[in-house]
């Protein structure tokens, strides 16, 4: 079913992150783009299968946990919806020109995302940050084209 309504409605139904104790997956792709499994929204998990969803549901895997980061950076923003969606997009849009260079750049070098990532293994890694994920704002703190600089030295691109 690709309802977009039913998305807005979640967020109407939204609780502060630092409410939330265990995010709920849902299958709802609409607005999840094909090159993506999940995306964190409003402290629900969306992803294209119900199958997925269901996986996500059972158990804590590397993807949930990527999710469940997201809400622990919610927590840190002033455990607001608002503040953190604002700041996602800003730190988006800083880093969209260097799209010409890397594909979903603005993605990938988003601060945000870049702590998700590089903790998404680690199983004790939300045991750490209960009262909110802070690992972001070392990215924060660095030009869009630090953090390009940054990622390819990680890939061993340079």
């Amino acid at each position: 079913m690709k309802n977009p309504f039913k998305l807005i409605g979640l967020m109407f139904k939204a609780r502060r992150p630092g409410k939330i104790a265990d995010i709920p997956a849902m299958k709802e792709d609409f607005w999840l783009g094909k090159n993506y499994d999940a995306m964190m929204f409003f402290g629900f998990i969306v992803t294209h299968t119900q199958a997925d969803a269901d996986r996500m549901n059972a158990g804590m895997s590397s993807m949930k946990r990527h999710e469940t980061i997201h809400l622990r950076q919610a927590q840190s923003v002033h455990n607001s919806w608002f503040c953190y969606y604002c700041l996602y997009l800003w730190y988006y849009l800083r880093a969209l020109p260097l799209n010409r260079k890397m594909k979903n750049a603005a993605y990938i070098l988003n601060p945000f995302e870049m702590e998700a990532y590089e903790n998404m293994y680690d199983k004790e890694y939300l045991d750490l940050c209960k009262d909110g994920a802070e690992g972001w704002r070392v990215y924060a703190k660095m030009k869009p084209r630090e953090r390009l600089t940054l990622y390819n030295r990680r890939l061993g691109r340079e």
